[in-house]
Order: structure tokens, then C-alpha cells, then sequence
């Protein structure tokens, strides 16, 4: 539940930000007809992302041995590369995100079209849901689905009530470090989902385990206990890997850590757009 609660939750304020940045612009050029437009995109993308949510984890509970497992693998491993590269592209775009996407709305607005800024709501709510929709699927996978779907719906009432109390300025967030605490946070799942999408790749025989059980800690916490469970749907947590499960996990640390370094560097050296 609390994997499900912190992924809804940090899309849904992505979302909700997105959205208050629309509707905040709107309102400042004094354009505010155009909210319905806008609240039609992004109820659109909300109700299409939830359907895809759906779907994913209805497809995986009918499917059963090699199928099952190659399903579950491969959409943990989509998980994995969108949601890494997309904490890559936030911190690319956060400085000028706000910027460029009020000059979209002005863009969408002059053209005095209605489908413009319908679009533009809509894919930019939509992306954040094939995200979330991406990660639930995989974390239905490691936990119940009632589990998964509280949180969700908790993770998705905070971001709502966040958003808008920023949209109404009630309340400061510092987003910055909002994101940086969460993005390590999903960085931990994610390098549990990729070993774990590993684990599925070789109960399908797709790939070796050279050495079946490196250790064995089911005596210190066994996977059926409460803690078990939340450390293997946090963190991807099994009391048995096997060798090529944690070349996985360490590789991925590794390689996701010196790639932050190295971009966080190469974002420093660049300079800050201008603004109007």
C-alpha cells in the first residue's frame, strides 16, 4: 500500500501542478472560458489512464505460468525504464517547466481553437498516467490488489488536496525538494522491481540464475511475514536470490547512480533559459 500511495501520490502532484499552471494562466491573460476545454483533457486522460491501469492488472490475473511470468516481467522492466527516465527528464525540465508550458497555453489560446489547449491538457495529464498506470500494474504484481488500490486512492486524495490548496496558495510547497526526497524514494522501488522483473525473466527460463540461493534469510524474515511483504513490494525484498538477481540489483545502482551524478553535473554547466 504504501509503494501504490507514494507513486499516486507524486504523479497525481505532478499532475495537479500541471493542471494549476494551466488554469493559473488561463485566469492571468484573462482567458478563463477556456477552463471547461481544459478540464474535459484532463478528465479524459485521468478516465483513459485508469482504464490502461485496469487493464494491465486484469490481463496479468488471467494469465498463468510462462505467460504469466513473462507478462509480470516484462511490464515490471517498462516500469523501470519509464519511471527512471522519467526522474531524469524532471530534473532537465525543472527549471523552465513552468515557463514553457504557460507558453504552450498562450500558443494553444491565440490560435482561438478549442482542440489546442484540449490537447495539451490532455497529453500532458495523460503522460504522468501511463506512469502511474505502468507502476500499479507492477506493484499489483507484489501485493494485493486491495492493497494496491487503497493506496492509490489515498496517494491521488493527498496530491488532489495538495494541488489545490497551491493553486489556492493556502499553503507553499518547496517542489524541488519534494521531488528530490521522492524520486530517491522511487529510485529504491524501482531497483526492487528491476531485480524482481529478473526473478520473473528466470522462472520463464529466459535467464540463468548460476547460483539459485546466495543466502537464505527466510528464518530472519520469511517472505509470508507482514514485514516480508512490504520489503519485497518496497524494495523488491527475497529471502533467496539467486546471484544474477543481485548482479541486477547492485548494476542498477550502480549505473542509475553515476548517470545522476553525471547529469546533475552536466545540468549544472548549462545555462538558465531566458524568461520574458
Amino acid at each position: 500500500m504504501l509503494v501504490s500511495l507514494l507513486l499516486t501520490l507524486r504523479e497525481g502532484l505532478e499532475a495537479a501542478l500541471i493542471v494549476g499552471i494551466v488554469f493559473g494562466y488561463l485566469r492571468k491573460i484573462g482567458q478563463a472560458q477556456y477552463g471547461r476545454v481544459a478540464w474535459a483533457g484532463v478528465l479524459a486522460a485521468a478516465l483513459l489512464s485508469a482504464a490502461l491501469a485496469v487493464g494491465i492488472t486484469a490481463v496479468g490475473a488471467e494469465l498463468e505460468g510462462r505467460s504469466e511470468q513473462l507478462f509480470e516481467g516484462t511490464t515490471m522492466m517498462l516500469a523501470v525504464v519509464v519511471l527512471t527516465w522519467m526522474i531524469f527528464w524532471m530534473r532537465s525540465q525543472a527549471r523552465n517547466f513552468k515557463t514553457s508550458l504557460e507558453s504552450d497555453v498562450q500558443k494553444a489560446v491565440s490560435r482561438g481553437t478549442a482542440w489546442g489547449l484540449f490537447a495539451l491538457t490532455f497529453l500532458a495529464v495523460f503522460r504522468e498516467g501511463i506512469e502511474t498506470a505502468l507502476f500499479l500494474g507492477a506493484a499489483a504484481f507484489q501485493s494485493s490488489g486491495i492493497d494496491t488500490l487503497i493506496g492509490s486512492v489515498i496517494g491521488l486524495g493527498l496530491a488532489a488536496l495538495i494541488g489545490y490548496l497551491i493553486y489556492a496558495s493556502t499553503v507553499r510547497l518547496n517542489v524541488r525538494l519534494f521531488f528530490d526526497i521522492t524520486s530517491l524514494l522511487l529510485l529504491v522501488f524501482a531497483a526492487g522491481l528491476f531485480m524482481h522483473g529478473v526473478h520473473e525473466f528466470q522462472e520463464a527460463g529466459l535467464l540463468p540464475e548460476v547460483i539459485e540461493q546466495v543466502w537464505n534469510t527466510s528464518a530472519l524474515i520469511s517472505k509470508e511475514s507482514v514485514a516480508g511483504q512490504f520489503l519485497r513490494t518496497l524494495v523488491g525484498y527475497t529471502p533467496t536470490p539467486s546471484l544474477v538477481e543481485l548482479i541486477a540489483y547492485v548494476s542498477y545502482w550502480l549505473i542509475t547512480l553515476g548517470a545522476v551524478r553525471w547529469w546533475t553535473m552536466r545540468l549544472a554547466t548549462k545555462p538558465v533559459r531566458a524568461t520574458a
